[in-house]
């Protein structure tokens, strides 16, 4: 019970590595992708998992976890149903906020920016890359909305396995992929003391600036 522990003194030293300004790559793209690979090889459970953030009209953020499925040459893709809460919120306000943490390395990235939904074509060829009951479940799920049991899911899948075992099964016309096109990029290298490597990228006229923050 949490009752039963002191949390303010729980602590551990970070003490793996370091994170120095003049030894990242200059494209914040590049450096994520050279810590995205370290954390596979270290076989880091869903090391893809981010949180997102957005943000409603009403000025309320909200946060979920999602998974990265892309890294190009613009920015972070992640797919989701545009009906949902977050879809709802990111096609009123375009702008979102991303963060990985990987506790093994003592890592966290955060991102800032604006969004852009993919092209059809984009989703047609990830959604038909998913497994037969993932792209079943897309069209079954009104997500972020309320339904009335388990059940009603369920006959919902079925609905759609006798329907398209009928027809072709396409890429729902209410589910797709967005792209998080950074302006903002920060490494956090966790280190001792609490005296943590923080190293930022700017965009600034087209142009990346690298800076350090004071931990």
């Amino acid at each position: 019970m949490t009752e039963d522990v002191d949390l303010s003194a729980l602590r551990r030293e970070f003490t793996q590595r370091t994170l120095d300004e003049n030894q990242v790559s200059a494209h914040p793209l590049t450096q994520f992708n050279q810590w995205l690979d370290e954390a596979l090889q270290c076989r880091i459970l869903d090391f893809n998992a981010m949180t997102l953030a957005t943000c409603g009209e009403n000025g309320q953020p909200s946060a979920r976890i999602v998974l990265l499925k892309e890294v190009d040459q613009r920015g972070i893709i992640f797919f989701t149903n545009y009906e949902s809460r977050k879809g709802q919120e990111l096609a009123n306000n375009p702008r979102a906020a991303i963060v990985f943490y990987w506790k093994e390395l003592e890592r966290q990235v955060r991102m800032e920016g604006v969004v852009e939904k993919l092209s059809i074509a984009e989703n047609e060829s990830y959604f038909h890359s998913r497994p037969l009951e993932s792209q079943l479940s897309a069209w079954a799920s009104p997500q972020s909305q309320e339904i009335p049991n388990r059940a009603y899911l369920e006959a919902k899948v079925k609905q759609y396995q006798e329907q398209f075992a009928r027809q072709p099964l396409t890429c729902p016309p209410f589910w797709g992929g967005f792209r998080l096109i950074p302006h903002y990029v920060e490494f956090w290298q966790g280190r001792a003391h609490r005296l943590h490597d923080r190293i930022v990228y700017r965009l600034v006229s087209e142009n990346w600036q690298i800076s350090r923050l004071a931990p």
